[in-house]
């Protein structure tokens, strides 16, 4: 995909935005016709921004994600981002017969990485997400939470500078999903890696995010965004946190009584 570059005061080119999504429309056939499920959306991700979409279920917050990805085409309006970006799932999508090790180094091959250089990097990038010692382990003995930070690892071979994330913690248990995301948060400081993080999980969003976007319901459409001021480290109990998240609660659910949604 294009990136938009500006030059600096010493004539170095930069990205001026990591995702630049402008006027995005997306129509899928049905019964009756073409279904409208985005509407003119126009979101900006700067670079090494964390932005939380948010949104009832099927109101296109994963569609929009595939469109950032490439895996799918807008029927109206235009998407740049700042490379290609890197996907990771709610599944894991790891390959079983590969050790946790070799799926990173797949990873790290399809890039281009050397073979001699792909096993030191592999090792790196499970240190990071702490994960030290576990590349011969097979997927069948990681736990839930493990398979998720190999698939970071992975997704973060990549060296994007761009992560769209769909609900990668949803199947976690609350204790796990509570750790994944001081580990996320330290990884994206320490990265300065953009991310564009999909959840109906309001109180995931709050957490996480630099920025809340809110879509309404189908068709989805930007609804209300909201600026993130609350210190790092964040804990999903913390008071600021709670009170935001009621507080985005209320727009959620008027955006479903208003579409009719339950």
């Amino acid at each position: 995909m294009a990136t938009t570059l500006a030059k600096a005061a010493d004539g170095t080119e930069t990205a001026t935005h990591a995702a630049r999504i402008a006027h995005v429309s997306k129509s899928f056939p049905g019964p009756a016709g073409q279904q409208l499920v985005l509407d003119d959306i126009t979101l900006d991700v700067a670079p090494g921004e964390f932005v939380t979409l948010l949104g009832a279920s099927g109101c296109g917050k994963s569609t929009l994600l595939n469109l950032v990805a490439g895996l799918d085409r807008p029927s109206a309006g235009d998407i740049t981002t700042d490379g290609r970006p890197a996907l990771m799932f709610q599944e894991h999508a790891l390959f079983p017969w590969l050790t946790a090790g070799k799926n990173i180094e797949l990873a790290l091959r399809l890039r281009g990485v050397p073979k001699t250089e792909r096993r030191e990097r592999a090792e790196e990038l499970l240190e990071l997400v702490r994960l030290k010692g576990a590349h011969r382990k097979r997927v069948h003995e990681l736990s839930g939470g493990m398979r998720q930070r190999v698939a970071l690892a992975r997704a973060l071979a990549q060296e994007s500078k761009l992560l769209l994330m769909d609900e990668p913690f949803a199947a976690l248990d609350a204790i796990t999903r509570d750790v994944l995301h001081d580990e996320l948060t330290r990884i994206w400081r320490e990265t300065q890696v953009s991310v564009l993080f999909v959840t109906h999980n309001v109180r995931e969003a709050v957490r996480l995010a630099q920025r809340v976007v809110l879509l309404s319901s189908r068709p989805g459409r930007i609804a209300r965004e909201w600026t993130v001021d609350i210190e790092h480290p964040r804990r999903i109990e913390d008071t600021a946190v709670a009170e935001l998240s009621v507080e985005i609660t209320e727009e959620l659910r008027g955006e479903i009584r208003r579409h009719g949604q339950h």
